[in-house]
């Protein structure tokens, strides 16, 4: 131990050193969430206003508030360039700040099982920085809350990991542990995990929530999206028995389903007993709830959202969110207003997954109306790219009902999803679905 502990300290420096590691041109994965290192992004921040950085470009999903104030400040993006797999408000503060009309964040489509290998081959990214828990006693950092693509990052031959060590930083349990030998140099940071409070609930994610819960059978193996509708199933799901869960993201709503007993994992037939996740995102009670809990472990994207392993298990209801959904059944999930809002994420990658399990059921939920009630969700024709093809989709839930797009014609599936619309909004779908000759036979 005194040899580890001795190897630690030569790595430790200061994070305007560590900072000074990445040379222009650098290709940096960032962790994204909580696992992105303040330190160390107010360092970078701080070289590129001195003029001491250039054409350094940041490739994550889903960054917090932390990376909007220091190294994506508007006034540095000509030198630290974002380079986004998944939209959050801070992309979309930095379009809007810059008028709205230019681009400024650029996006890189691809489905979250996919990123790793993206970001390793393809992108060819030469450097990792991200929060880890303290050293073990074996000299391994535990990727704490973001295992997701940063292992595979921290795994590649050559790669240079830059680490930021936080006491608040869970060790969490499973394949997520870096070793110090690969460890180029260290940085020292005890301030609080970024924490993102849960939505308030509407009446209408409510109702939407209870009809989902409506279709989750006792043993099924649950996989949860981000935000309000996703928490609202959780909040239904309370007087149900061995829910499993296999999920990219685990959140409070989940953790909660496991402390209740809800969520045993015993009718999981892979990792039996266990959550399985990739990344966590939420409060403070999550983070403890993963802090080296033997029951709940993280292993890599490529790993817990590959359809193939998502399908071992039986059961596996998927719930994920979308923006719209067209006639035919295609989902658009990441555009709004004809901009990037959000980013592809794992969605497709659960609803295949999940309607290849045995009994699995893919679900699509929404608001039947958007803006205010003025747009409707399901319209004739998308405005934005397909996210989720008519082809997978298998469920579209709103708050008026559920529609199965499975052995379902193309003019059977836009009846089905008229009748799911909002009432305000039905004729006119009638309307337009006649004139595309989708009315249908009774």
């Amino acid at each position: 131990m005194m040899d580890l502990n001795a190897q630690y300290r030569a790595r430790l420096t200061t994070p305007a050193m560590a900072a000074a590691m990445i040379p222009d041109g650098g290709r940096v994965a960032l962790a994204l969430g909580a696992g992105a290192p303040p330190l160390l992004l107010h360092a970078l921040a701080d070289r590129a206003r001195a003029g001491a950085a250039r054409d350094i470009r940041f490739y994550y999903m889903l960054c917090t508030a932390i990376v909007g104030r220091t190294i994506f400040d508007p006034q540095l993006t000509d030198r630290l360039i974002p380079m986004s797999y998944f939209h959050s408000g801070v992309e979309r503060g930095l379009d809007k700040g810059r008028g709205g009309d230019e681009f400024i964040v650029d996006y890189i489509p691809s489905h979250f099982s996919q990123i790793p290998r993206s970001m390793v081959e393809h992108v060819g990214v030469d450097t990792l920085i991200a929060t880890v828990s303290p050293m073990d006693d074996e000299g391994f950092f535990s990727l704490g809350t973001n295992t997701d693509y940063a292992l595979a990052v921290a795994r590649k031959p050559g790669a240079r990991l830059i680490l930021e060590v936080n006491r608040h930083m869970p060790r969490v349990r499973g394949d997520c542990r870096v070793p110090l030998t690969d460890v180029a140099t260290l940085v020292e940071n005890d301030a609080p995990l970024a924490e993102v409070p849960p939505a308030p609930l509407s009446q209408t994610d409510i109702r939407i929530g209870e009809i989902i819960a409506g279709l989750v059978d006792d043993g099924a193996c649950l996989q949860m999206g981000i935000g309000a509708l996703p928490d609202a199933v959780c909040a239904g799901l309370h007087h149900h028995r061995r829910l499993g869960i296999h999920t990219e993201l685990i959140t409070p709503g989940l953790a909660q389903l496991v402390r209740q007993g809800v969520a045993d994992n015993s009718a999981k037939q892979t990792h039996t007993g266990t959550t399985i996740f990739t990344f966590a995102l939420g409060d403070r009670a999550l983070y403890d709830f993963i802090d080296d809990n033997p029951a709940a472990q993280a292993f890599p994207v490529e790993y817990v959202n590959n359809p193939a392993v998502i399908a071992r298990n039986d059961r596996v209801v998927s719930v994920n969110a979308t923006t719209q959904v067209d006639f035919h059944g295609a989902c658009n999930s990441e555009f709004v207003a004809g901009r990037q809002f959000s980013g592809t994420g794992g969605q497709v990658d659960f609803v295949r997954g999940a309607y290849m399990s045995a009994g699995g059921k893919s679900i699509i939920a929404c608001h039947s109306t958007a803006a205010g009630g003025t747009i409707s969700r399901i319209t004739p024709r998308l405005s934005g790219p397909v996210t989720t093809s008519r082809n997978d989709t298998h469920l579209v839930v709103t708050e008026y009902g559920v529609a199965d797009m499975k052995g379902k014609t193309l003019a059977q599936r836009a009846q089905a999803l008229i009748a799911i619309a909002h009432p305000d909004f039905r004729e006119d779908l009638y309307r337009e679905a006649h004139a595309m000759q989708l009315a249908g036979h009774d």
